[in-house]
């Protein structure tokens, strides 16, 4: 499987920071397999960093190697993922152990439903309702040392 990640700088050696604003399956190394999400992430980065240059990194992951990591992966948009990212988002999520976490992606078109939902303004079923009729792409989460070994550096194409 070839997975991308956006940024802007190429990152050959992904790493795990102690610092990292609220994300969907909270902190962690952040990769997709859709090349054009990828690129969104480099040029929003890019854009609010106001500094390198809008790049996605490729890597080789062997999708054999998932039954050595702990993993969480959300085969749908449902109300437990829902509930998942929200907790996330909130910095509210107990602490876990998962190395790797995988599932829709909550991106620009969903930001409005699920502050919808943060808020109290519509329930989890509405919310999810909502969701479903967007195309949602997908991410990985590395989230231990552990799971980011398996991920080989192939190339770095600017966007």
């Amino acid at each position: 499987m070839i997975l991308y990640h956006g940024s802007n700088i190429t990152v050959e050696s992904p790493k795990l920071l102690k610092i990292q604003r609220s994300l969907d399956f909270g902190k962690g190394f952040y990769t997709t397999s859709n090349f054009d999400q990828a690129r969104k992430w480099a040029l929003r980065t890019t854009k609010i960093r106001k500094s390198g240059e809008a790049v996605v990194s490729c890597y080789e992951f062997n999708e054999g190697e998932i039954a050595n990591l702990k993993t969480l992966q959300f085969e749908n948009t449902d109300t437990t993922w829902l509930d998942f990212v929200a907790a996330n988002r909130r910095n509210t999520e107990e602490k876990n152990d998962w190395d790797l976490i995988s599932g829709p992606v909550a991106n620009d078109q969903t930001f409005t439903t699920i502050i919808l939902y943060l808020d109290g303004y519509i329930d989890a079923e509405s919310a999810v309702k909502q969701l479903l009729t967007q195309k949602l792409k997908d991410q990985f989460t590395f989230k231990t040392e552990k799971a980011l070994k398996l991920l080989k550096f192939t190339e770095a194409k600017k966007v």
